[in-house]
């Protein structure tokens, strides 16, 4: 948050600048503009960081994990994001560290990771059963026993869940 504070101050800086240099090439133009290039140059740049903050923030994801969902955002103070929403949230999997449980085989152990934009990033251990076609957090699991697992409350994974896309496509479920 504190870089895009700078950044912003930045370019109202810089648009003041080019507004100063055109009041000097054009005596005519009004002292108005000068603060007038400041803000508009502040709020392209706030602009600019809000629709960019997703492809930079997933592409610098480590190896191996994979986008599955993302969340867009419109707001009636942000006019232009009715026009097209942007990105302000996503979950990733961490395919890379996705692994069977040791004694029940139809079930995945996986990490689901919850970015937001402006929030701290968020870890969900998750349990997947795709030959059921269930899922649960592991979150208020005291361990991962199949005992504990069998009686846990388990969610039914829909279809179209994006979690089913990328670990059970192809299973038995």
């Amino acid at each position: 948050m504190f870089l895009t504070l700078i950044a912003v101050f930045a370019a109202g800086f810089a648009g003041a600048g080019l507004a100063m240099a055109l009041r000097f090439s054009f005596k005519a133009l009004p002292k108005w503009i000068v603060p007038l290039f400041a803000g508009c140059a502040m709020i392209a740049a706030t602009i600019s960081t809000e629709y960019t903050w997703y492809n930079n923030t997933s592409d610098s994801l480590p190896e191996g994990m994979e986008v599955i969902a993302t969340r867009e955002h419109s707001a009636w103070w942000q006019p232009w994001s009715f026009v097209r929403p942007y990105t302000d949230g996503f979950i990733a999997l961490d395919t890379a560290s996705a692994r069977d449980h040791a004694e029940l085989p139809d079930v995945q152990l996986v990490n689901l990771y919850v970015y937001g934009r402006w929030a701290a990033i968020t870890e969900v251990p998750m349990a997947v059963n795709c030959v059921e076609a269930q899922q649960m957090t592991l979150i208020d699991l005291p361990d991962l026993s199949p005992e504990a697992l069998e009686s846990a409350n388990w969610v039914a994974l829909r279809e179209d869940d994006p979690l089913n896309a990328a670990l059970c496509e192809g299973s038995t479920g």
